[in-house]
């Protein structure tokens, strides 16, 4: 089991910046695939971004303005977010898979997800 707790939400105006942070459980933190999803009331969870060894992927709306990171010394990935819309207000989740060759692009390599964190970006 991987407890994942995400920090960093808030608001701010268009065209600002945020920082949002996970923190994972477990002792193999560096062989996780890690990712950032979001979801607005109603609709389907979207995968924004993920990191593994083999590499990153981000979806086509936040690709030149969202960075994804990840420290393993502190189990810890990154989701810096810059030149925010307000269509990016939404609710962000932070989720982890645990395997052998997982892509950071495909919803089902995510199986551990945290609470949630809200991101609001005023016009």
């Amino acid at each position: 089991q991987v407890q994942l707790v995400e920090s960093g939400g808030g608001l701010v105006q268009a065209g600002g910046s945020l920082r949002l942070s996970c923190a994972a459980s477990g002792r193999t933190f560096s062989m996780y695939t890690m990712g950032w999803f979001r979801q607005a009331p109603g609709k389907e969870r979207e995968l924004v971004a993920g990191i593994s060894s083999g590499g990153t992927y981000y979806t086509n709306s936040v690709k030149g303005r969202f960075t994804i990171s990840r420290d393993n010394a502190k189990n810890t990935v990154y989701l810096q977010m810059n030149s925010l819309k307000p269509e990016d207000t939404d609710a962000y989740y932070c989720a982890a898979g645990i395997g052998y060759g997982l892509s950071p692009s495909s919803r089902d390599s995510y199986r551990y997800w945290g609470q949630g964190t809200r991101v609001t970006v005023s016009s």
